[in-house]
């Protein structure tokens, strides 16, 4: 109601079973996990944010322009993208900004972004009452003034999190001087580890992909068109980001197809890529073709191979040409592996070097295959659910999903593929209580002992991430 303030808190219980036996059970499970340091393999924090150690600059900024889970929905209710500072827009009033946020509170009931926002809000602002049209204002001064101070700085707060490694995602011609930079400076305790992310380089429909082709051989000393120095350029690249800590190379495509064309085929593929002479099927082919190499070249070089396929990106052209990308248009797409990674797996499937982590954001193929593929070839491993997955429910009926095919010990552990800085402990909490409560219904129903629960659920945040991702 209008003028009257509603109490924010957190049910310590929260997420936790409503089966008062099971409940107990899921404490003691989460209590066994709570406080152990976060492992973050895959993300989009900006490294250079640790390494300059700003302060955050309001809350606006901090919460809702910059986090696209936050803004779409606001957008979907009729709030215009340009009033919340998104994307390319120029930058509002940020307070006013707050304010429409504040007032739209009730849009957020029951979701992900409206669960990690009141943790973060209660658990780093001490924020007791809900955001509204009577409250906007004095949360804003109490995030300001929260801000202000060094302990609020991003440093400090990754100490705070207790975040032990943050893996970023970086383009193939990075330098990493700012990854060099926090791995050689004695007063930073993290690794903040870089992640090879090729897209623009294997996709012929990619914008700009002729001039960042260009880029990529002529810093390997070879003609655009050499398909042979392309792929050592490639290569040259992995290396780079091996010297600098990566671990793995992510690739978010559309689809998960492969194709094992050999050198001549994808040669020529590769020469009406780069003259723009490609059509549809034919870039179909090439990015196939590219995804195989890339395993090939991770069997090489022992890089962990991530795979996000199911996305249309940018699905609202007017949106991407007002804001530009990331701005909360990116739509789920049905997507396939079976057929669709069969080359792939055929050629290297069997490689104990091949660690391929398959994501999706269709659910459906999470027992369909997923958990089936997992289940067999060693180099597979089951991604955790992300985007419009990384949600309660989700990670249950996930959970659910994929246990009884392949166990617990075929996954990734938990990532939480944010940009919001803020919010990661609340991700990483929030699937340290809902893998409690699965697991507590486990021993209640006498599948497993509580001793063996308790293994896994230190697993899960520790030994499975570390396995998955080579750390």
């Amino acid at each position: 109601m209008v003028g009257v303030s509603v109490k924010l808190e957190l049910d310590p219980d929260r997420l936790l079973p409503a089966d008062p036996q099971s409940r107990v059970i899921a404490r003691d499970l989460y209590d066994a996990v709570a406080e152990m340091p976060i492992i973050s393999p895959h993300g989009h924090v900006d490294p250079r944010l640790l390494l300059d150690d700003p302060a955050f600059a309001d809350p606006a900024e901090l919460f809702i322009s910059s986090d696209h889970y936050v803004t779409r929905l606001l957008h979907a209710a009729g709030v215009d993208l340009a009033d919340l500072g998104a994307g390319t827009s120029a930058a509002g009033d940020p307070r006013l900004i707050w304010r429409r946020f504040a007032e739209n509170w009730h849009l957020f009931a029951g979701t992900a972004s409206g669960y990690w926002l009141t943790h973060e809000l209660v658990t780093l602002f001490g924020i007791d009452v809900e955001p509204g049209a009577d409250t906007a204002d004095a949360i804003y001064d109490t995030i300001s003034a929260h801000l202000a101070r060094a302990d609020y700085r991003p440093r400090a707060l990754f100490d705070r999190f207790g975040i032990e490694v943050l893996a970023t995602t970086d383009d193939p011609m990075d330098d990493l001087a700012a990854h060099a930079a926090l791995a050689s400076d004695p007063t930073f305790r993290g690794r903040v580890l870089p992640t090879f992310r090729p897209d623009a380089y294997l996709d012929p429909e990619a914008p700009g992909f002729a001039d960042r082709v260009t880029r990529l051989t002529e810093a390997g000393g070879t003609a655009a068109d050499d398909f042979a120095g392309y792929l050592a350029a490639l290569e040259a690249r992995r290396a780079h980001f091996i010297a600098h800590g990566a671990v793995s190379a992510d690739h978010g495509v559309r689809e998960a197809y492969t194709a094992d064309l050999d050198d001549a085929d994808a040669a020529a593929l590769f020469r009406q890529a780069v003259r723009g002479e490609l059509d549809a099927r034919g870039a179909r082919e090439f990015r196939g073709a590219m995804l195989l190499r890339s395993a090939e070249m991770s069997v090489r070089d022992g890089l962990v191979m991530t795979i996000h396929p199911g996305v249309h990106r940018n699905h609202s052209t007017p949106t991407f040409e007002r804001f530009g990308p990331d701005t909360g248009h990116d739509i789920p797409v049905t997507t396939s592996y079976t057929e669709n990674l069969r080359p792939l797996l055929n050629r290297f499937g069997m490689e104990r070097n091949l660690h391929l982590v398959l994501f999706t954001v269709d659910e459906t193929s999470f027992s369909r295959e997923i958990a089936p593929l997992a289940g067999f070839y060693p180099s597979v491993f089951i991604g955790a659910p992300w985007w419009f997955l990384d949600a309660p429910d989700a990670v249950v009926r996930f959970r659910s999903a994929v246990t009884e095919t392949a166990g617990f010990y075929r996954g990734a552990g938990f990532i939480d593929d944010t940009r919001a800085f803020l919010s990661i402990p609340a991700r990483h909490d929030m699937a340290r209580r809902l893998d409690a409560g699965f697991l507590a219904h486990l021993v209640r129903t006498g599948r497993i002992s509580q001793a063996a629960a308790v293994r896994i659920a230190v697993d899960l945040v520790d030994a499975i991430p570390r396995k998955a991702f080579k750390l």
